[in-house]
């Protein structure tokens, strides 16, 4: 799948500028949201929220679909979502900003469908979790899909920090949400193939060989079906030229060769 790449774009201070600012508001996003966490952790405290976690299977259990990304068991499960949402969300947000915003929904819907349906009966699911599987799956396979040096970079970056994701989305550890971590990882998958249009190509810089490579493909182009002419023609030996124009060399006929292969009879008897 090749996506259209723009014509080489100077990289200007206006252009830093502006990515500057890109890292800026997602970074700005990733961290108001951690925060809104960390206050609604604190106002869990002595409070009945079971019914705001989405239950397994279950009509009531539904309203968790929008709730329960928002809860947390404890203070290391906030802990490991905040890092992953601040570094999965930070660096999606700076490279895909418009296709991160329109993929959210897919991911926080996901993780809670994937709970629900999956999830065994009487089971309560609450956590960003598969929302941080989602973002990872939407990076990695955004980089598969447009294939630009941002985009390769970011996948290398998400799967470095967070490749063990891939594993996560099977049962592995009892008490910990496979089913929204493998809800979210597929609504992370739906938006990457949706949304990989979303945000434009960002400009390539071009370099000699680049130039080289497109010239000689213009070449080859043009004259595919031309013959080569005679002076392009490589000589791989040159005749030493001397004064002798050349020498003929003497061959004998057929017969005087044969007479003189032939055995010789005659023999002197001594006496």
């Amino acid at each position: 799948m090749d996506l259209h790449t723009p014509e080489d774009v100077p990289d200007t201070p206006a252009q830093r500028a502006a990515d500057r600012r890109r890292l800026l508001r997602a970074l700005n996003l990733s961290l108001g949201f951690v925060v809104v966490l960390s206050a609604i952790f604190a106002l869990q405290q002595g409070v009945d929220y079971r019914w705001l976690t989405v239950g397994a299977g279950t009509s009531a259990g539904l309203v968790g679909l929008l709730t329960a990304p928002l809860l947390h068991g404890s203070p290391e499960h906030l802990a490991a979502n905040a890092v992953s949402l601040l570094l999965l969300g930070t660096l999606a947000g700076a490279v895909y900003p418009k296709a991160t915003s329109r993929a959210l929904p897919l991911l926080w819907l996901g993780s809670g469908l994937g709970a629900w349906a999956l999830g065994d009966a009487g089971s309560y699911h609450l956590g960003a979790s598969g929302v941080t599987h989602g973002l990872m799956f939407l990076i990695f396979v955004l980089g598969l899909l447009r294939r630009d040096r941002p985009s390769i970079a970011a996948a290398m970056i998400a799967f470095f920090l967070y490749g063990g994701m891939l594993l996560t989305v099977l049962p592995q550890e009892p008490g910990v949400s496979w089913q929204s971590h493998l809800g979210g990882a597929l609504g992370g998958l739906l938006a990457a193939v949706l949304l990989r249009h979303s945000d434009p190509m960002p400009p390539r810089k071009r370099y000699s060989w680049d130039e080289e490579e497109d010239g000689n493909a213009l070449a080859r182009e043009r004259h595919e079906l031309e013959m080569s002419a005679p002076d392009d023609v490589p000589v791989l030996w040159h005749r030493p030229q001397t004064e002798e124009h050349g020498n003929i060399l003497p061959f004998k006929r057929r017969e005087e060769l044969n007479e003189s292969r032939a055995p010789n009879t005659d023999r002197s008897e001594g006496t």
